[in-house]
């Protein structure tokens, strides 16, 4: 089973276990041509191969740095595919499958700023698909549309309540507006500055890098700030919310992308809402993990015929993990609290640690299902 740890800047990370390498050397063995070794310092970012073909590679990043690091492919501006939150001394196997074309790899010591980058290049590969792997996209791209077109509405109604400084109406509105945004994070941050624009918090900002967003808001909501001031802020929320569901039909989505971003969505629960920090003055972060545990779970749902013949028993611990997890947050549901969770700052350190079990019991078995997706299990 895989662990968390604290790590220095009090985020929780994979930490290593037995099991998990195990895990990770399975996936990786698998993979066309062998795993990509991925070295990534606190200096330095090295490939051992950047001319790859194309099809299912999987890149077995090794962190011997001693900052937290993050390793994100590149295709131009857009994210193709990312793993966080890498501890010190931690390894992770990536899976991505790549079409003929210059890519970047990028470590990011620290998780801040671009990132040290390797340019990779990949020829051949097709984006043909199965039928059932169309099958499978399809699915799934349909209920990143639903999601966000759901957005849109209720964050119309958040601007308006900000622009007519109704604060009480704007704070119920807040959490909700953000529910779906959380379901489909990972599709989103594919669409390069939309990600950072909507939603980075105030920690998460380099000196310059202007703060906006629903953080933003938050913060001008629970600290008295005057609305007035924020107008701006929830007029273009509104305007990238509108854009982020006219990209849909264009973002680029595989059945490996979408396991992918189900394992990011769990990661998101242990290193931004488990701990706390993510709603910093909401305390609405139930409500995201809600949002982010849901995602994961559509992302397995719409998966499962392509895993059940690549590895049945994946789908079994799965689907038992993702039942576990939903029972796990049943007790701190409150139809009267925006969003239908209570407030983060009533639940004890104890209680914060049962969810951390509960998501470290999924975590390691939802790190394979991007492989397992390409029958790479």
């Amino acid at each position: 089973m895989a662990a968390f740890a604290l790590s220095s800047c009090g985020a929780l990370v994979d930490a290593p276990s037995a099991s998990s390498a195990a895990a990770s050397e399975g996936a990786s063995g698998a993979a066309a041509g062998g795993p990509v070794a991925i070295s990534a310092t606190d200096s330095a970012c090295e490939v051992a191969t950047t001319d790859l073909p194309g099809g299912v590679t999987t890149f077995s990043i090794t962190n011997g740095g001693s900052q937290v690091t993050e390793v994100y492919v590149y295709d131009g501006d857009r994210i193709v595919t990312e793993k966080e939150n890498i501890g010190p001394g931690t390894s992770y196997d990536l899976t991505v499958d790549l079409t003929e074309g210059e890519y970047q790899v990028a470590c990011k010591p620290g998780m801040v700023g671009e990132g040290i980058r390797q340019a990779i290049a990949v020829t051949g590969g097709s984006s043909d698909l199965s039928p059932a792997e169309q099958q499978a996209v399809d699915a799934y791209r349909a209920y990143v549309q639903q999601q966000a077109d759901a957005s849109v509405p209720l964050v119309q109604q958040l601007r308006d309540a900000v622009a007519a400084g109704d604060r009480a109406a704007a704070q119920s509105l807040y959490a909700p507006s953000r529910l779906g945004w959380e379901s489909v994070e990972p599709v989103a941050e594919s669409f390069g500055d939309l990600d950072p624009r909507m939603d980075a918090r105030e920690a998460d900002l380099e000196p310059g890098e202007q703060f906006t967003g629903w953080h933003r808001l938050e913060k001008a909501l629970w600290t008295g700030e005057d609305l007035a001031a924020v107008v701006p802020v929830a007029d273009q929320l509104l305007l990238d919310v509108q854009e982020l569901a006219q990209r849909v039909p264009n973002a680029a989505i595989t059945p490996v992308s979408i396991g992918n971003g189900a394992k990011e969505l769990l990661d998101e629960v242990a290193t931004g809402k488990i701990t706390g920090e993510e709603e910093a003055f909401s305390h609405t972060d139930l409500v995201d993990v809600k949002g982010n545990v849901d995602g994961a779970q559509e992302a397995f749902e719409v998966l499962t015929p392509l895993v059940q013949a690549a590895d049945p028993e994946l789908v079994t611990e799965l689907t038992a993990q993702f039942t576990a997890l939903q029972a796990a947050l049943v007790p701190y549901a409150d139809p009267s609290a925006p969003g239908g969770y209570v407030s983060y700052d009533t639940v004890t350190e104890d209680q914060r640690r049962d969810l951390a079990r509960a998501v470290d019991a999924l975590s390691e078995p939802l790190s394979q299902l991007g492989a397992a997706a390409a029958g790479q299990a």
